[in-house]
């Protein structure tokens, strides 16, 4: 159920990203790629990023959700990755170098990656202990 709520956030801000991405390939008539567009580059950048790191994420925080993780553990990291993903495309947008939202969005997400990550081993290792 609470990874609905984050996977329903997460479509509503790639959606977002992606709609930019048209209305900018509509004032600027390119059709396909960049044309050489720093910032449409950028924005292709930040919508390609999230759809790097957001699938995996709540797929592995469904996991977590289904095998009993704590709620307020959920809703961190969910939380903390529409956070992330949001910070990230900002400062992707405003510039291609190092920026505020670039550093801390990306920061941000390999935390929750981590997080998620170690505690599906954690709790593989305690089911594997029982068994």
């Amino acid at each position: 159920m609470l990874t609905g709520l984050y996977a329903a956030l997460c479509a509503l801000l790639v959606f977002a990203l992606s709609l930019r991405i048209a209305l900018l390939r509509k004032r600027l008539r390119i059709g396909i790629g960049d044309g050489g567009d720093a910032g449409l580059a950028r924005a292709i950048r930040a919508q390609a990023n999230a759809i790097e790191y957001v699938p995996l994420v709540l797929v592995m925080l469904l996991i977590a959700e289904n095998n009993g993780a704590g709620a307020v553990f959920l809703h961190a990291c969910g939380a903390g990755l529409l956070v992330a993903r949001v910070l990230h495309a900002i400062g992707l947008s405003g510039s291609a170098g190092v920026s505020f939202g670039r550093f801390w969005g990306i920061l941000l997400t390999w935390a929750i990656l981590l997080a998620l990550g170690a505690q599906l081993l954690w709790g593989y290792v305690q089911a594997m202990r029982v068994v």
